[in-house]
């Protein structure tokens, strides 16, 4: 099952219009490169709808939020909805400003989204309409732990549900929903926080995986499934005197040389 997803990315190699932060605009580009796609980025106005035109999926992340770039997300966003386009939102920082909250808010109610992806502070603030992150990262109280999984669960679902979209809810234990299965994923890294965009590579990838796979639930799940790999076998090539930068570039290159076998051996999951 997910080496098929995977596989199929490598086949099709999609082209992916990223609206993403200039935090992490590079790191996203690579990822996308490294899991077979083609990267195309851009957040002008007038170049948005005629880029997404010629795309197959739509990533719109509100990291680094200005006048120009939201304006950019609802044209992309309506435009890639009317191509009948996959479109993956990535709610970066939901619940840190009024700003943030209130655009994420707008968009999921002008635009169909695929995926909506995030932590768990920033999705309960969208179930919510308000609430608190810490900076980009979660706050603890919101992690989802074996201790309170069951409720998470619900959680991730009654959200697919209610917004029509997977849920994709990362952390130290990641939850991939619609409102009948949830993919509980146990791959990853702590360490992979210290990295800034490891989440922003996710939404990108994400973005590739369920753009050319027909069961979107699945290709959501295996595209956090190679992320968190790619965060242990990066981990696992780290040297003496290695830090967070060469981090993010061991990440990279285990996306870049991973195979649809290695994710099917690799994957930690159940579903729920």
């Amino acid at each position: 099952m997910l080496k098929e997803c995977f596989d199929s990315v490598r086949e099709i190699s999609p082209l992916i219009h990223s609206i993403t932060n200039y935090v992490t605009v590079n790191d996203v580009a690579n990822a996308i490169l490294a899991a077979g796609a083609s990267p195309v980025m851009s957040d002008e106005p007038e170049d948005v709808e005629d880029i997404v035109s010629i795309c197959s999926a739509l990533n719109i992340n509100i990291g680094t939020l200005n006048k120009s770039s939201i304006k950019a997300m609802f044209l992309a966003g309506k435009k890639a909805a009317d191509l009948n386009r996959a479109v993956i939102l990535d709610p970066v920082g939901a619940g840190a400003s009024s700003l943030r909250t209130s655009t994420a808010l707008a968009l999921m109610k002008e635009i169909p989204f695929t995926v909506i992806r995030g932590n768990s502070s920033e999705i309960k603030t969208l179930a919510a309409g308000s609430g608190l992150t810490n900076g980009v990262d979660a706050n603890s109280a919101d992690a989802i732990s074996e201790e309170n999984l069951e409720e998470g669960i619900a959680f991730a679902k009654q959200f697919a549900q209610k917004n029509s979209c997977i849920a994709a809810i990362t952390g130290a234990i990641d939850l991939v929903a619609d409102k009948e299965r949830c993919f509980v994923i146990r791959n990853g890294r702590a360490e992979m926080s210290r990295i800034t965009g490891t989440g922003c590579c996710l939404s990108g990838i994400m973005a590739a995986f369920v753009s050319a796979n027909k069961n979107t639930l699945e290709a959501a799940a295996a595209a956090v499934c190679a992320m968190g790999l790619a965060g242990e076998t990066g981990w696992s090539r780290m040297q003496s005197g290695d830090g967070n930068a060469t981090y993010r570039n061991r990440i990279i290159d285990a996306l870049y040389c991973m195979t649809g076998d290695d994710i099917e051996k690799g994957a930690r999951y159940e579903i729920r």
